[in-house]
């Protein structure tokens, strides 16, 4: 893109257009010139004014309200799991797929499956929306749950991209930290 930027600002056209006034609206109030090092032609083009839409609520005009979903990861939907993972990633050497491994010890949701319901999935819930993965597997000790491994499978850079995007705001959320072995 740099040299797209290099390019538009060395061309007759671009000068033109910096040494014509503009309006009160930032666009060029003059056709536009026609050089004849340049093959584009084009017309003025005049938008109208838009207007932003503003909510009312008791006569007063209030802004918009953005909400932030915390990032989560919950096996019951509806239900938030309190332990924190760990978390064990590999990635292929052509980098196009990958596989993130999650271990709860004494997850949570052991305490609360019997209240809420069982055991549906991995879900891995941010502002993006959902991951969610059927590859859960729960460790026994003397016939008593003891852990949860999780595994989420990438089978391309977006999602890898996307889940790596998860991985941060979860980590910030909840103060993990990356370890690069």
């Amino acid at each position: 893109m740099a040299s797209l930027q290099s390019l538009s600002f060395s061309s007759p056209v671009s000068y033109y257009h910096q040494q014509q006034p503009r309006t009160h609206s930032g666009f060029i109030s003059s056709p536009l010139h026609r050089s004849a090092s340049s093959t584009f032609c084009g017309q003025t083009l005049h938008l109208p004014h838009t207007q932003r839409a503003s909510l009312k609520v008791n006569g007063r005009k209030s802004r918009p309200v953005i909400m932030m979903v915390k990032p989560t990861i919950q096996f019951i939907q509806g239900t938030d799991e309190q332990t924190i993972p760990d978390v064990r990633l590999t990635k292929s050497r052509d980098g196009t797929n990958g596989v993130a491994i999650f271990r709860f010890e004494q997850p949570s949701v052991f305490d609360a499956s019997g209240d809420v319901g069982d055991i549906t999935g991995f879900y891995m819930i941010d502002e993006e929306g959902v991951l969610q993965s059927v590859d859960v597997n729960a460790k026994f000790v003397n016939g008593k749950p003891a852990g949860i491994e999780a595994k989420y499978i990438m089978r391309s850079p977006r999602e890898w991209d996307r889940f790596m995007r998860f991985m941060e705001r979860y980590s910030n959320q909840n103060g993990l930290q990356f370890i690069k072995k």
